[in-house]
């Protein structure tokens, strides 16, 4: 390798450097796969999964990089702002070069440890990913003196991690709804979460006077979105601040009205549009979905709930699972297979707009005037409490045909509208990871300041400065990766991006909670304190919305290792 000027200066240019080199060398690993897997000019899913580890790893390695990119631009770009007449880095800059300098050295780690499945050789390794430069900024950027003085830092901000460069309309928005957190749902999050409550009126009835629940809805159709372009970076700042005061009891209300208005505005008829949006912009009725089935979860091509035509509409019979939310809500998204044939796949399926009572409750039942029935039960859970999951059982449940999305016309196209729907969930489910993570990150800074031990404040020791300094770099990361994404969804692009950008949130969060709970110690695994509702609502982060196999795999990995065709071999 040459030693590049910008490696042996340091700094971001080093930093960008370093991202370009691991950027190279994932190239040719996609690139190998392809050719492993091509078959006359496609890729073979069964040749595909014979490399499934590789190509899991090099997913997840594929988002780190992105996240450490979108950083580091996002650190440009407030140089930018401030001139560049400052004499030493902004902790935003420090967090950004400790982040790279982490995420390089976790690809150079994976990369090393099995370079054949990857198509190399450890002298490719060495020659793309080792010098002496790059080995003096990995070196530097995670030597124990820069993470304890970043650590240092990072305490005197008391949890901020930087500026956000939000515009002042979003400024506002995170404003309020901060307040909100801080002021009705943070006092109430625990005893829903101790008590397994359901999310009580105080959270709901604010929440739908806001306009929270139109957040993703054209103003055409009484919602706070433009009629010309998305806002998916309003969405994304008040989910955040709703997680931070609790995933459970706010953070996800709005994911399910989400959903449901994406599926409507890909694939509803005017009228379906018309009728429906308005009313999940105003949160009456609530929504919830119903794609997941007890035998197949990502798989909906195999998906057995089926709708049968009957005389003015349809029958539904089967179970569906882990509806969130699926008893409060007057009004289910529901995927049904509509064509028997299992040849069809995913195009034998359609979506139903399902109206039913609302329930409070562990459990309900509601039997249709003619003989058509629906019973739900909740799924106990460790954490994500107060929305609650169901289990949900049809029988003979009849709906109009007025309730096929988009008429006649959408028949066997369901499997499309359900897949409009959840590209916004995955960032969503991105924000959702960084509220936890900021809730989590103030919680251990504020006991590392408060607890002493052997007559000092454990923040004060090396090892958890660094801990500290490294909680903050991949929680900035996280924020920066999802505001970017939020961006690119709002100029029509970033499907790609949503997806890497939910893989490495979600994984993120769960060891940043659990960080957090080791601060705390003894008193972290206590019920009695919040952390440790933080690190398990964190955990299903990477379950929902995609669970991190299946992303990592069938959209991330399948998706740069397809793009390989045509380019020939690097």
């Amino acid at each position: 390798m040459n030693e590049s000027k910008a490696l042996q200066n340091g700094g971001r240019e080093a930093a960008h450097e370093a991202l370009a080199l691991a950027d190279g060398i994932l190239e040719r690993i996609w690139a190998y796969l392809w050719e492993r897997s091509e078959r006359d000019g496609r890729l073979s899913d069964d040749e595909f999964d014979r490399h499934q580890v590789a190509a899991f790893d090099a997913a997840h390695s594929a988002a780190e990089l992105a996240a450490a990119r979108f950083f580091l631009n996002h650190v440009d770009r407030l140089s930018e702002k401030r001139g560049n007449g400052r004499p030493e880095p902004s902790l935003e800059e420090r967090l950004a070069l400790l982040f790279t300098a982490e995420i390089v050295q976790n690809v150079r780690s994976r990369l090393s440890a099995r370079p054949a499945d990857y198509g190399l050789r450890r002298e490719n390794i060495r020659s793309l990913l080792f010098s002496d430069a790059l080995d003096a900024f990995v070196s530097r950027e995670l030597s124990t003196e820069n993470m304890t003085r970043i650590g240092r830092l990072v305490g005197e901000f008391e949890g901020r991690t930087g500026e956000d460069l939000l515009d002042e309309e979003r400024r506002m928005m995170r404003d309020t709804f901060r307040r909100f957190a801080n002021d009705v749902v943070a006092p109430l999050a625990e005893r829903i979460h101790r008590e397994d409550r359901l999310i009580p009126s105080e959270i709901l009835g604010p929440l739908k006077e806001m306009g929270c629940f139109g957040l993703s809805i054209p103003a055409r159709y009484g919602g706070l979105t433009s009629d010309e372009h998305e806002d998916n970076m309003g969405m994304i700042v008040v989910t955040e601040e709703l997680s931070r005061g609790s995933l459970g009891a706010a953070g996800s209300l709005i994911t399910r009205p989400e959903i449901m208005a994406r599926a409507l505005l890909a694939g509803g008829t005017e009228e379906q549009k018309s009728a429906w949006l308005p009313k999940l912009a105003a949160g009456e009725p609530l929504c919830a979905v119903a794609v997941t089935e007890p035998d197949f979860g990502s798989d909906v091509a195999g998906m057995k709930f089926k709708a049968t035509k009957t005389d003015g509409g349809w029958r539904l019979n089967g179970a569906k699972t882990w509806c969130t939310f699926g008893a409060k809500a007057g009004v289910l998204l529901v995927l049904a297979r509509t064509v028997m044939d299992p040849k069809a796949g995913h195009r034998g399926l359609s979506v139903f707009l399902v109206e039913k009572p609302s329930f409070d409750g562990h459990e309900f039942e509601y039997e249709q005037p003619g003989g058509g029935r629906l019973s739900g039960r909740a799924i106990p859970t460790i954490g994500y409490r107060g929305m609650h999951s169901y289990d949900l059982f049809f029988e003979d449940y009849f709906v109009n045909d007025d309730t096929l999305l988009g008429g006649e016309s959408g028949l066997g196209k369901g499997f499309y509208a359900i897949m409009a729907g959840f590209s916004g969930g995955r960032i969503q489910t991105a924000a959702r990871a960084v509220g936890v993570m900021q809730s989590a990150f103030e919680k251990a800074l504020r006991y590392a300041s408060e607890r002493k031990v052997f007559g000092r404040p454990i923040g004060e020791y090396p090892l958890n400065r660094a801990k500290l300094a490294r909680m903050a770099a991949h929680l900035m990361a996280a924020r920066q990766f999802t505001y970017a994404v939020a961006g690119l969804m709002d100029e029509g692009r970033g499907e790609m991006e949503a997806s890497m950008v939910k893989l490495f949130a979600s994984k993120t969060a769960e060891w940043l909670t659990r960080e957090a709970m080791q601060i705390h110690g003894g008193m972290g695994y206590a019920e009695e304190v919040e952390v440790s509702r933080l690190f398990l609502d964190a955990r299903v982060l990477s379950i929902f919305e995609g669970v991190e196999e299946t992303l990592a795999l069938k959209v991330i990995a399948r998706a740069l290792v397809a793009g390989q065709s045509g380019k020939g071999r690097t």
